[in-house]
């Protein structure tokens, strides 16, 4: 059997730490049953007495049906017997039944910013675990700022971690505190420590990444012997973060052969895990982010994809299906036959399908500023449609509505005869600035036509809000279609006051699906239609008899 190694998560306490984060109680509880759902070994809950978030989240936990609850908090403090302090017993009767315990273990550390004696942050360290032993299941011991203190005092950083062992800690945790830790370093200093007498089996790491490395850490660190890392989901933490659980935990399974209780059929869960936590917070995933991101398995390329669709293991490290992301073929500029026959192969469609004639007279409706009757072919096509603003290696829906267009594919589900947006700026009751947009439309559907009014807090959301009036009576999934993401920049084709903007919107319905859909124009209005018409259309033809 493969040699184990645990998992502890941390984002609900140290991610919390991230600047412009700010948990509340249902979220955290939220993401602690999707770390459940993929077995995350130890689940930090948060600081028990630190904060009344943390103090709703353990008056009502999760019931965890594979994770382990755990509460964080630090070791007793000097001064104090440790039945005698209320931070201490504060994190022993929660209904967590693992406690991790902060202690210092750099001797700068204890005499600067505690300013105790050594041997008294010692007798800390011993008295915590041994008390809190007699309360809980598991305790562990957090050695803050080891590496940095190993560096500058070996002895006494282990002196500090085996006070906790000797003390009965299940796991000493060394804790790369400042981030500053290179992976060589980090590899030899654990065998050090494992050589001293504190097994492997016993030793946890807890790596920041300001140097950028904490991934490598950690992996080195278990290369090293130490059979638990600390983490958390997509690298959240302060200043630059914590080492990414979703890059460790493929990189453990897929390529270092651990046990990390984590089942291959739970691994193809990882990109849902990924985009629950973005969810949250209300972030866009991060398109380049390793194994889960949109570009993870992206190839743009001509040759790249021409090697791809006869073997992928030509450009991809991994199958992109083992953590449940999908390979993508982009079409751009950069695009050549390769791409565009993987790409249709995608969609289902086979090249000798679209005839130039009719993609001709698809693209001859969209207000471009070439002939496209010049083009020579279908990639020749593509690569000015790029030059022109589009960017479809960012919009695969509007790519796949091109091309199902000229083929007769997509239903006029409706018709936008005219429009008018009105901006207004006025004084509210109050004497405050106010400003609102009011957007008048008038569809046809099915041969009926529609009038609505809509208001909203700008022009295109107005739009939207007219325009779904309409179209929901007719087609009520659209009531699921919800707009995550709106980008507008100036295309690089041409400058100045007559410069076209590319408008890119990112939408999601409620069983998870999410597509991107493109517009280009001299007016941000239009663009902004374009896509949005795009993105509306494309739910219909794709999603809405799901």
């Amino acid at each position: 059997m493969a040699e184990r190694v645990y998992l502890y998560d941390t984002t609900l306490r140290d991610g919390a730490q991230t600047q412009g984060v700010d948990f509340s109680a249902a979220d955290k509880v939220r993401i602690a049953r999707e770390l459940d759902r993929i077995g995350i070994d130890y689940v930090e809950g948060g600081w028990p007495g630190a904060n009344p978030t943390d103090d709703a989240f353990f008056a009502d936990p999760p019931a965890f049906k594979r994770s382990r609850l755990t509460a964080f908090g630090m070791t007793r403090r000097a001064g104090r017997s440790a039945d005698n302090d209320p931070g201490l017993n504060a994190l022993l009767v929660t209904p967590a039944r693992v406690t991790t315990m902060v202690g210092k273990s750099w001797d700068f550390q204890v005499t600067v910013a505690l300013g105790i004696e050594l041997d008294e942050n010692l007798r800390m360290i011993s008295d915590s675990v041994l008390h809190a032993r007699t309360k809980v299941d598991e305790v562990m011991f957090d050695a803050e700022h080891f590496f940095d203190g190993y560096k500058a005092n070996p002895a006494y950083a282990l002196s500090a971690v085996k006070a906790a062992y000797e003390a009965g800690a299940r796991w000493m945790v060394l804790c790369d505190t400042n981030g500053g830790t290179l992976p060589h370093e980090m590899h030899r200093i654990v065998g050090e420590v494992i050589a001293a007498g504190i097994p492997g089996s016993h030793l946890g790491v807890h790596c920041h990444n300001d140097s950028d490395t904490a991934v490598a850490n950690s992996l080195a660190a278990v290369e090293a012997g130490v059979r638990q890392i600390q983490g958390t989901l997509n690298g959240l933490g302060e200043r630059c973060g914590n080492a990414n659980l979703i890059s460790i935990i493929p990189a453990l399974m897929l390529k270092m052969g651990f046990d990390t209780g984590i089942a291959p059929e739970d691994l193809k869960n990882l990109v849902s895990v990924s985009r629950a936590l973005d969810e949250v917070l209300d972030r866009t995933p991060n398109r380049g982010q390793p194994y889960v991101g949109k570009s993870a398995f992206a190839h743009k390329g001509g040759l790249h994809v021409s090697a791809v669709a006869k073997d992928p293991k030509c450009y991809e490290h991994v199958d992109p299906s083992a953590v449940g992301n999908m390979r993508h073929i982009v079409m751009s500029d950069q695009a050549g036959r390769s791409n565009l026959v993987a790409r249709l192969g995608e969609i289902g469609v086979d090249l000798d399908q679209v005839k130039r004639e009719s993609l001709v007279r698809v693209v001859e409706q969209m207000q471009v500023t070439f002939d496209a009757r010049e083009a020579t072919d279908l990639v020749d096509l593509v690569k000015r449609l790029e030059h022109e603003g589009y960017a479809y290696d960012q919009a695969a829906a509007s790519f796949e509505l091109l091309v199902r267009r000229a083929l007769g594919e997509v239903p006029e589900y409706f018709q936008l005869d005219r429009y008018r947006v009105i901006d207004e700026r006025r004084r509210n009751a109050v004497g405050e600035w106010i400003t609102l947009s009011e957007a008048t439309v008038k569809v046809e559907v099915g041969g009926t036509e529609y009038m609505e009014v809509g208001e909203g807090t700008g022009p295109v959301h107005a739009f939207d809000v007219a325009l779904r009036k309409v179209l929901t009576r007719v087609y009520p999934a659209l009531t699921a279609l919800e707009l995550k993401d709106y980008r507008v920049r100036i295309t690089e084709s041409t400058v100045g006051t007559a410069a076209k903007t590319r408008v890119t919107i990112e939408s999601e319905d409620d069983k998870g699906h999410r597509w991107t859909t493109v517009g280009v124009h001299t007016n941000v209005l239009e663009a902004s239609l374009e896509a949005l018409q795009d993105s509306i259309t494309f739910m219909l033809f794709r999603f809405k008899d799901e």
